[in-house]
């Protein structure tokens, strides 16, 4: 059997195979103040055979939404939606870590009714789409040292919350161009004080987040996602000697704190990067591999069996899947995901797709 449908722990849980479904963004969060609904738990619990489910990016503060419909997880009534979710997922034998998705520069003032924060006043290049349509991003407020430290105890409160809903453990997205991964990448971040220049400077504010995290729920319930050279959200990480150091330098400044895992979602052409990370995290890695235009699918299961990764990661295929697992050990066949309704709407998309038999 592969190595990809054996059981595997994880921070003390055990997973009952070795498959991930990654974090999705749905924007169907309609209940009273951006909380779960009903049909949210429907949606996770169809996908419990996962080894490991990482919801949705969930803001942690209200300041960190930047999308529309967007759960948060900074309320009493957000925790106790979240609760119908974890109890769903739970029933179902699954395991679900919450991800804490603070946006930072990626956001629009109608949706806050403020303007959006950053490390830095930068603006990025490009649209957000709001409940008015797209909108272009507008430059963020700049953070001060004391708005900084704020944002860390937010994502610390923002964990105990995850617990208190249920919640196995979180995910700190410091991927695709939002708050930390702008910290991180030297267009986004230009501040010259303890938070920015350097490379060392640069990852601080990520390795404190994870610190505060890893402090309020413990490190077995803590996880990390990255994405080095991801040009997503305007972020300029084209500087492979830069980025080399920089992720060398936040890998070796998270590795003592044994998280539970360590997430990378590959971007083109790095793959020599990923397997020097691979080697210098001393716990879980998952990869979502690069498939180009391909969703990740059953050939890269072999990313497990050779050592490359230990868990895989699968976005696409388990939105139009929910007996992932089950098809991937048969080799198919596969549902094709409906793009049209990947954002917003009711359960057409979302959870009518069909299982097998």
């Amino acid at each position: 059997m592969s190595k990809a449908f054996e059981t595997y722990d994880l921070g003390g849980k055990r997973l009952a195979n070795r498959i991930v479904m990654a974090p999705m963004t749905r924007s169907r969060a309609y209940g009273e103040g951006n909380s779960p609904t009903d049909l949210m738990a429907e949606y996770y619990a169809q996908r419990a055979s996962a080894g490991l489910i990482i919801t949705e990016g969930t803001q942690p503060s209200a300041i960190g939404q930047g999308y529309p419909d967007t759960p948060g997880i900074h309320s009493d009534e957000q925790i106790a939606a979240w609760r119908k979710v974890t109890d769903a997922v739970h029933a179902r034998n699954g395991v679900i870590y919450l991800q804490l998705m603070h946006t930072g520069r990626v956001g629009h003032p109608s949706l806050m009714g403020r303007t959006p924060v950053g490390p830095s006043p930068v603006k990025a290049d490009g649209q957000v789409y709001t409940h008015a349509g797209p909108q272009d991003f507008v430059t963020p407020a700049e953070l001060t040292h004391d708005e900084v430290l704020e944002t860390i105890a937010d994502y610390a409160a923002a964990a105990r919350n995850a617990v208190a809903a249920g919640f196995d453990g979180v995910e700190l997205h410091g991927a695709n161009g939002y708050l930390i991964h702008q910290f991180l990448a030297p267009n986004s971040n230009t501040r010259t004080d303890a938070w920015g220049g350097t490379p060392e400077a640069r990852i601080r504010f990520a390795v404190e987040v994870a610190k505060a995290t890893a402090d309020a729920i413990g490190v077995d319930r803590t996880g990390f996602r990255i994405s080095p050279a991801n040009p997503y959200n305007d972020i300029d990480e084209s500087d492979r000697t830069d980025v080399d150091a920089t992720y060398a330098a936040l890998v070796d400044a998270l590795a003592p704190l044994d998280l539970a895992y360590l997430h990378q979602m590959e971007a083109p052409e790095v793959r020599d990067l990923t397997l020097r990370l691979r080697k210098a995290w001393p716990t879980t890695f998952i990869l979502n591999p690069f498939t180009g235009n391909a969703p990740t699918g059953p050939d890269e299961l072999a990313l497990i069996q050779d050592g490359t990764a230990d868990l895989i990661a699968y976005g696409g295929l388990f939105l139009a899947n929910p007996d992932l697992p089950a098809r991937l050990a048969a080799g198919g066949p596969f549902n094709t995901p409906d793009r049209a309704t990947s954002f917003g709407g009711d359960h057409t998309g979302y959870t009518d797709y069909p299982t097998l038999g």
